[in-house]
């Protein structure tokens, strides 16, 4: 502790040296001057073998380009910093440091003090409001010297007396645009602030400049805003709508702003799209910006030619099939690409315009099978189910014998059925006839029953021959449950 009380003593020490030889010669004073006035501050350094003296404002060091020194004698440099015509940032704090062997020594500080009219710390920026709300301006200003008064200026109109720096001014509303300043006084003279605006809230204008860019696939909408009213955008409406035979309205979208720019995601490719933007602020919703019209870049056929079929004669071979719609090519049609296999062997394949092709040589076809895929300028959609190209004789005995296993199968199931059936009635009709007598063993029965007579009414007089015969023949069941 002693240690460092001795080594603080040695570098305050009155003649500045430190110890090593290094000691300053010359302090800077302190100055105070008007705005406008030159300061010099002077500084001299002895034991030094090279001027190598820097100056320090408020901890900053200073770089001049025209800084000079002075020898007064062996070791010993002098060197000055000047201001031409002095300004409130030049007042501050100053001293001179010097480095020598690893140690910094200062000089003592001075300080330059510039006196002159108010300079403005704080001044009331450009306001923006709603009709008859009450606001407030703030203005401060400072010297020296003080004290400092300001007085407002509202629509030409002074606001009340001077009143201490800062001020604060209390406004209970405007209905129009308004300007505003305020004047700083002490006595050096008078300041005058910047100009304000009061503006008053409005809707937003249209966004401008709207454009949509394309890439891999995406398409995004981008636009600037227009005139936001005095009033921060918060969110801008998209509208979108696709055009075909008719306008189809897309649902809108909400974008919440900044960035202005939206991803428009699910369109459908080489399609014609209309896009406009509505932005919002507190006030309300902009008018909308015009139409832009564009279309989405193509893509593959989202499916196969379908009803992919042939004609084959000893002469050549045609095929035929059914062409794609516009929504399924997803672009313009470049041509159809034929793909035939030979052998298990994939073939060179055809390119057609049109939705039919016409080979030559209906016979190095035979047992070839077909494919067929619809093609845009970015590449091929879905390959068709293949088609066996066969002689007409062949499919006519492959039809045949097709036809002939339904045929037997569909008497097999038939007789099948129909002894299923026959054995079901017979056991019925026993049943009926005679009871439980042929009832299988068995602890399950749910219904059982026995024959009784039955009487025929309209047979009074004959009841002991007719009748009784009649009903032996016709017995009805009587249900015991």
């Amino acid at each position: 502790m002693k240690l460092v009380l001795w080594t603080l003593l040695i570098l305050l020490s009155p003649d500045g040296t430190g110890g090593h030889g290094v000691s300053f010669t010359k302090h800077p004073a302190n100055q105070t001057l008007s705005q406008g006035n030159a300061a010099r501050l002077g500084c001299a350094v002895q034991g030094l073998t090279e001027p190598d003296i820097s100056w320090v404002k408020d901890g900053e060091k200073l770089y001049s380009s025209d800084q000079m020194f002075l020898t007064l004698g062996e070791q010993h440099w002098e060197t000055y910093h000047s201001v031409k015509s002095v300004q409130q940032q030049d007042a501050g704090q100053y001293w001179c440091e010097v480095e020598f062997h690893g140690l910094v020594f200062s000089s003592e500080r001075a300080w330059i003090t510039v006196e002159g009219v108010p300079h403005f710390v704080q001044e009331s920026q450009d306001v923006s409001t709603f009709p008859n709300v009450p606001f407030n301006l703030t203005c401060a200003a400072v010297g020296p010297p003080e004290p400092v008064e300001v007085l407002w200026w509202l629509g030409g109109v002074q606001e009340g007396g001077p009143r201490p720096s800062p001020s604060i001014l209390h406004v209970q509303g405007v209905n129009n645009s308004v300007k505003f300043y305020c004047e700083a006084k002490n006595n050096r003279g008078i300041s005058v602030s910047r100009t304000g605006t009061v503006h008053i809230k409005v809707l937003p204008a249209a966004p401008v400049r709207l454009q949509v860019k394309m890439a891999d696939n995406n398409v995004t909408l981008s636009w600037k805003p227009g005139f936001t009213g005095y009033s921060e955008l918060s969110t801008c409406n998209v509208q979108l709508s696709r055009r075909s035979v008719r306008r189809w309205d897309l649902p809108q979208q909400e974008v919440q702003v900044p960035p202005h720019l939206q991803v428009l995601p699910g369109l459908r490719s080489h399609s014609n799209y209309s896009a406009r933007v509505s932005c919002v602020n507190e006030v309300g919703a902009s008018p909308f910006c015009p139409w832009l019209h564009f279309q989405t870049p193509e893509s593959v056929p989202s499916v196969a030619p379908r009803n992919l079929t042939f004609d084959l004669t000893e002469h050549q071979l045609a095929l035929n099939w059914a062409g794609l719609q516009e929504e399924e090519l997803h672009g313009r049609l470049l041509a159809y690409k034929v793909q035939w296999t030979l052998g298990g062997e994939p073939q060179e394949p055809l390119l057609f315009k049109e939705n039919t092709a016409q080979l030559s040589g209906g016979g190095r076809f035979f047992n070839t099978s077909f494919q067929v895929s619809a093609c845009t300028s970015v590449g091929c959609g879905p390959w068709s189910p293949p088609v066996l190209v066969l002689p007409a004789s062949v499919q006519v005995q492959v039809q045949r014998s097709h036809m002939w296993v339904g045929l037997l199968l569909g008497l097999l199931g038939a007789t099948v059925v129909g002894l299923l059936i026959a054995a079901a009635a017979h056991r019925r009709d026993k049943e009926t006839q005679f009871g439980l007598a042929f009832k299988p063993p068995g602890a399950e029965s749910s219904v059982s029953f026995t024959a009784a007579r039955s009487f025929n009414r309209n047979c009074a007089e004959l009841q002991d021959s007719t009748c009784e015969q009649e009903n032996h023949r016709q017995m009805l069941p009587v249900f015991e449950f």
